[in-house]
């Protein structure tokens, strides 16, 4: 069975839409939370479900290099599988992302390639697509690789925008999307079912 650690910077509540199906299903082995910062949420849901949370934090580690080096070899002695990003706001530098090559997954709220990249990330991503007038928004669950948001894409759901839409609901409406697709795209990585050919992405059933 595969193992998988899950990086979180806040609530957790996509860490804990994979916690919910990995138990229905059981198809890997969460063996560790990363936390941006001690006392976030995802760490609670963590202890809540007995699987080990460590922080890493910007405070205890200022050079961010050495931050990933440690957290490197933490994942290597736990014999890590593939790494799953659930609301992780920390830069990740390139040499960790060379060391984990097509092996760690992101998701992020909105359609890439629109409202994405450096800048985007919680309530901002709505509000951008709000002022340009987006009718349609959604989220995304891709590779990572050196660009912001711009690894291979995994699979996108669609979500309508609705007339009156603050950040706020449209916020909310996606989380829900996203609790569906983050743990059906785990699932499917987990299986040996997502096949990746340079930017082309086929999920096999």
């Amino acid at each position: 069975m595969k193992r998988i650690a899950v990086f979180a910077s806040g609530g957790g509540t996509d860490f804990q839409s994979v916690i919910d199906a990995n138990e229905r299903d059981n198809f890997c082995q969460i063996s560790l939370l990363v936390a941006s910062k001690a006392g976030i949420g995802a760490i609670d849901r963590a202890k809540k479900h007995g699987i080990r949370a460590e922080v890493f934090s910007k405070k205890d580690y200022p050079d961010i290099e050495e931050l990933y080096s440690r957290l490197s070899a933490l994942l290597e002695e736990l014999k890590v599988d593939y790494i799953v990003l659930a609301g992780w706001l920390k830069i990740i530098p390139e040499s960790f992302i060379k060391k984990f090559e097509d092996r760690i997954i992101n998701i992020h709220p909105s359609l890439i390639p629109a409202f994405c990249g450096g800048g985007f990330y919680g309530l901002r991503v709505h509000k951008a697509a709000l002022d340009y007038g987006a009718k349609i928004s959604g989220c995304t669950v891709h590779f990572v690789n050196e660009v912001p948001d711009g690894g291979a894409i995994i699979a996108q759901r669609a979500v309508p925008v609705e007339e009156g839409d603050t950040p706020e609901s449209l916020q909310a409406r996606i989380l829900e999307v996203e609790h569906e697709l983050l743990p059906f795209c785990v699932k499917k990585l987990c299986e040996g079912k997502i096949i990746k050919n340079g930017r082309s992405v086929t999920i096999k059933e």
